[in-house]
């Protein structure tokens, strides 16, 4: 008899449901699948957005979303995919704060909850239903976490840094 973890389906659920949108909205920018605008639409979004170097903003989290949407589907290197979603997910929080918390809006809830999601996978584990599982958790060990999560941390920041030293720059010109 072969016995069924819920716990595990859960989880399988999960990361291909939150990979998919992951991986969807990634394509959208890098090669505007699904009516995206792909590189060049995101990277005009992203100037216009006040990241610099534009390119590689949009290169960035198109990638993010994509290698780590799949990644998480997959249940491949958990760790890792989670903290590349999630970092990637900080980005599009910190494009989508000053309109406030709801999506309804233009919010920051949606992004918010997918990068949340996308951590709580990576800190979780993929289960038994995953490439990890198959490949005796080569790619998922315990200290990737911390170093995944540390990483993404400081890519993300970065990121939104480099932004907002644009932005006041872009301020004092324009006063």
């Amino acid at each position: 008899m072969v016995c069924v973890n819920r716990r595990d389906l859960g989880l399988l659920a999960l990361r291909v449901g939150t990979g998919a949108v992951l991986a969807a909205h990634g394509t959208q920018k890098l090669a505007g699948w699904f009516g995206g605008g792909g590189i060049q639409g995101t990277t005009a979004a992203m100037e216009a957005m006040g990241f610099h170097p534009p390119k590689h903003s949009a290169v960035a989290a198109g990638l993010g979303e994509t290698g780590g949407g799949v990644l998480l589907a997959l249940g491949l290197a958990t760790p890792a995919a989670g903290a590349a979603a999630a970092g990637a997910m900080a980005g599009a929080v910190a494009v989508h704060a000053p309109a406030g918390f709801f999506a309804q809006g233009g919010g920051y809830e949606y992004p918010a909850f997918l990068g949340f999601t996308a951590a709580a996978i990576g800190l979780t584990g993929p289960g038994r239903y995953s490439v990890d599982h198959v490949t005796c958790h080569v790619f998922d060990r315990a200290w990737m976490v911390a170093l995944a999560f540390a990483g993404s941390a400081v890519a993300a920041a970065a990121v939104v840094g480099k932004r907002s030293k644009a932005q006041s720059g872009q301020e004092r010109e324009e006063s």
